[in-house]
């Protein structure tokens, strides 16, 4: 179903965040998002319902964390298949009932381990995670693996072979919040170089999360013009208020973000942390307003959207290693 939408031409709509819109429903800090599509199925398809009424075309299941050693950490490693499975359900009921054509993405995030010979876990083994959580959202009705917020080019690879022998097209996106590139220091224009590498090829490709809307599209004129990329941006910059996270960005802010993101060269936009489905609408409305113009430089992407938060650094070198989550 992605690639019918976007063989239409149009830009589309992907959704906004999954965890912090959960916090406001009543998710508590420590507790497993994925936990919920057993237990509070009505929550998840009610915050999906908000992101198709805010005229989302493609949804994100509640699966982010949902691999088997993200699960460890909450004693749920094995009900693995089946919480994705509830996942890529809830969203499929959701989807089924929009009365257009909505695309079910089911969510892929990392494992939370560093690959050898940097952490425990080999290739071979993240792939067979992967594989296990695919197969669950492919059997909830996922129509594509939405593999997301990714580092490392092993995992990636990883993540993108397993889909393939889950017989699922994926997309993949990546998180460039160190100076600029990721935290194993993948520069944009070297990650688009390696994910159209991978056999099977992705769908689409881009970033995600990050630190800023600016930021997170100085990625994306990183990567190749012409490519179908991805531009899933925070809402606005994190900030801390105490012992919580809030996001800088307004509405109104996240309707130019639509536009740029697209004269940038992206043909699917969507939010990440912090964005509500009052964001997406918002975000709809930029689209659908949108005239196409010239590919923005990073001072006019900088005087729409507020200054970068990491701008690139000068050093080629990667960066230290950390734990990256999305919310």
């Amino acid at each position: 179903m992605l690639q019918s939408l976007l063989a239409e031409g149009r830009p589309l709509l992907a959704d906004g965040a999954t965890g912090t819109n959960l916090f406001t429903m009543g998710l508590t800090s420590g507790d497993s998002p994925e936990l919920w599509n057993a237990e509070h199925p009505d929550r998840i398809e009610s915050l999906h319902r908000s992101f198709v009424d805010a005229g989302s075309d493609l949804i994100l299941t509640n699966s982010f964390g949902a691999n088997r050693r993200r699960l460890m950490l909450h004693k749920l490693e094995g009900r693995t298949r089946e919480l994705n499975r509830l996942a890529a359900q809830s969203a499929r009921k959701v989807a089924d009932s929009a009365g257009r054509p909505v695309v079910v993405a089911g969510s892929v995030g990392p494992t939370g381990d560093l690959i050898a010979p940097l952490g425990p876990l080999s290739e071979d083994e993240a792939m067979d995670v992967f594989i296990e959580q695919i197969e669950g959202l492919r059997e909830g009705g996922a129509d594509v693996a939405w593999i997301e917020t990714m580092s490392a080019p092993e995992e990636m690879r990883a993540a993108a072979v397993a889909a393939g022998k889950c017989g699922m097209p994926y997309t993949v996106t990546a998180s460039f919040d160190t100076a600029g590139r990721t935290m194993m220091g993948i520069a944009p224009a070297a990650f688009g170089d390696l994910v159209q590498a991978f056999d099977p090829a992705p769908v689409a490709y881009g970033a995600n999360c990050g630190v800023g809307a600016s930021d997170l599209l100085a990625a994306i004129l990183g990567m190749a013009p012409g490519a179908t990329l991805i531009a899933k941006a925070n809402a606005g910059v994190p900030q801390w208020h105490g012992a919580e996270i809030h996001y800088s960005g307004t509405p109104e802010l996240m309707e130019a973000y639509a536009g740029l993101a697209v004269d940038c060269g992206a043909r699917i936009v969507g939010g990440c942390c912090g964005n509500s489905p009052a964001h997406v609408a918002a975000m709809r409305r930029g689209l659908d307003a949108h005239k196409a113009g010239g590919r923005p430089d990073l001072e006019a992407i900088v005087a729409a959207l507020g200054p970068l938060v990491a701008p690139p650094a000068t050093e080629t070198g990667p960066s230290r290693p950390r734990r990256r989550e999305r919310t």
